[in-house]
């Protein structure tokens, strides 16, 4: 659930006024549906979060940005190319419509000042960010062809249409009894909430259901059921919340459910919804960029796809090497057959025929007093029965060796996949994704298409940046995925850095850029505790950390991505502390 147009209004004004006259410093695009703008005001940056995301489409000011590619995608470069550097004119809506317009005055080549503009579309499904020049498309996060739409079409070089729409009244620019009076005209028979969506541009549910309730109307009556105590009740109700929306009175709130989720967001107190918990804030970009938490564990499609069969190949894997260890269990007894063929051939002569056992002397135990009883099969002579388990031994001695490298490379993969569920659980963006998809391609546990859909090209080097932070000078380097480990370690990491990981448990590499200087104790245990907390063992304590020097880490031929081999090493123990690191991580170098 997103802001209407009416509760976008306010927080219009409020970016308006903390963004005028800001620099452009920074331009990321940390998925296909997101921009992240980092603005310079005097003695502060603010980070302006753009959202197009069908679910939640947003615009607010942000504390806690997302992490951003490294490689930038085309339309971000674009507006690094033509933005960067701009100042911010002016922000203002498209009337009560959720269409927002950042205005950005540039310097052209000649010396003049030009102005560009981002028209942000709030508009679910719909929802788009445009990159406008003297009403031209420049290009847009999201284009649309004929074939999406036949009305309008959102590409380069065609001229910017507003989105079609019916002509609302603008609650602005009317008084509340002419929206009375045409709902009347024009919404005979249409629940009062339904027939305020229609008449009011902007309107969104929320809004409608307050002012109903706020009439002392009941919620489902019909707009030609009101008296004329009824309208009167309607109209000064409308005057409320247009008073509040205008004046500096807004009371930006949230309403919650009993589950935490999210019920309703508006610029006033949502009065209707009595049963909720509602969550006041000091401004709207809070209250939006809250809202937002709300709404729980946000697992794309193809992540959950990929969590399923990790998750799916996992079980399958226990599953069988459970059945190896039984196996290797039942070969380890050869040795037994092996004792009943020696001691048959030793007294051939003293087992009597068809007997289905024999009671003989064992000469290969220390215990002479105490006879072997060797099970045998009456239909077969002494000599066959020693040859049957002479044969029997070798069968097993087989099978032991081959359970043996089944069983290794058994748990090696279930060592392998557990470290891929790890990365996948905090995978939060599309190229993450598709660089652990393309991993498990190339290890043959998902099959590529022979036609495959247009997917995100991936460069040579992984995506994103390795998580990054500093602690007293000195900077630690944390890998995302098996893939980008490997980056790190063998690409990045210098011969004489730190490399951490956690001892025979699945997680993240770790480097400190230290060469051949001498660390605090302060970053070695910040860096130990980062190769805990991102690693499988997060919520134990005094986890093993293993650290040494990066020469001494090798890869082995062959060996999965993320797999290593090191000596030289010594063992820390450690107890994460998650608060301590989610706050470096917040301050992490971009």
């Amino acid at each position: 659930m997103s802001l209407d147009g009416l509760s976008l209004s306010p927080l219009i004004k409020e970016l308006h006024h903390q963004l005028l006259g800001g620099r452009i410093d920074k331009i990321f695009q940390p998925d296909k549906n997101t921009l992240l703008i980092w603005i310079r005001q005097p003695h502060e940056t603010l980070k302006l979060l753009i959202s197009i995301a069908a679910e939640h489409p947003r615009i607010c000011i942000t504390k806690s940005a997302p992490d951003n590619p490294a490689a930038a995608p085309t339309f971000c470069m674009l507006l690094r190319k033509h933005l960067e550097s701009g100042r911010i004119g002016q922000v203002t809506q498209q009337g009560l419509d959720r269409i927002v317009t950042i205005d950005i005055d540039v310097r052209a080549e000649q010396g003049t000042i030009t102005t560009k503009q981002l028209i942000i579309e709030l508009m679910g499904k719909h929802s788009n960010i445009i990159f406008v020049y003297n009403d031209i498309i420049l290009d847009s996060i999201r284009r649309v062809n004929i074939f999406m739409s036949r009305q309008r079409q959102v590409l380069p070089g065609r001229p910017y249409l507003l989105p079609p729409g019916q002509e609302r009244l603008n609650l602005f620019n009317v008084t509340s009894q002419e929206v009375v009076d045409q709902l009347l005209a024009n919404q005979q028979g249409t629940i009062l909430s339904k027939a305020l969506i229609h008449t009011v541009s902007g309107m969104g549910p929320v809004s409608a259901k307050e002012i109903v309730w706020r009439a002392g109307l009941p919620e489902n009556i019909s707009s030609e059921r009101l008296d004329e105590t009824d309208k009167q009740s309607l109209a000064q109700s409308i005057t409320e919340i247009t008073a509040a929306l205008q004046g500096d009175s807004i009371q930006p709130t949230v309403a919650v459910g009993d589950r935490e989720e999210l019920l309703a967001i508006a610029a006033f107190p949502i009065d209707h919804l009595n049963k909720a918990k509602k969550l006041t804030f000091s401004s709207m970009s809070l209250a939006v960029e809250y809202a937002e938490t709300l709404k729980g564990p946000k697992n794309s499609p193809a992540k959950d796809v990929l969590h399923k069969l990790v998750l799916s190949e996992l079980s399958r894997l226990q599953r069988k090497k459970s059945m190896l260890e039984l196996e290797l269990a039942e070969a380890l007894q050869a040795d037994s057959f092996r004792l009943f063929a020696d001691t048959l051939m030793i007294h051939l002569h003293d087992v009597p025929p068809r007997a289905k056992q024999a009671e003989l002397p064992n000469l290969f135990s220390d215990d002479r007093d105490k006879d072997l009883v060797i099970p045998l099969d009456p239909l077969l002579s002494p000599l066959a029965n020693a040859q049957y388990y002479y044969a029997k031994y070798n069968k097993l001695q087989r099978r032991q060796q081959m359970t043996q490298l089944q069983l290794q490379q058994c748990t090696q993969e279930i060592a392998y996949l557990e470290s891929v569920a790890l990365s996948l659980d905090d995978a939060g963006n599309a190229y993450d994704i598709e660089e652990i998809k393309q991993e498990l391609v190339t290890s043959g546990y998902v099959q590529q298409k022979s036609k495959p859909k247009k997917q995100l090209k991936l460069p040579a080097q992984p995506s994103f940046k390795p998580r990054q932070l500093v602690v007293d000078g000195t900077t630690i380097l944390i890998g995302r995925n098996n893939r980008q480990n490997d980056w790190l370690t063998f690409k990045q990491a210098r011969p004489d850095d730190l490399w951490l990981h956690t001892k025979d448990i699945p997680g993240s590499h770790v480097v400190i850029r230290c060469g051949e200087q001498e660390i605090s104790e302060k970053v070695l245990t910040i860096a130990a505790q980062c190769a805990a907390w991102f690693s499988k063992a997060r919520a134990s304590s005094s986890i093993p950390v293993d650290y040494t020097r990066r020469r001494f880490v090798k890869k082995p031929a062959g060996a999965r991505p993320g797999f290593v081999i090191y000596d030289q090493q010594h063992t820390i123990y450690i107890t994460p502390d998650g608060k301590l690191l989610e706050t470096l991580l917040k301050n992490q170098i971009e």
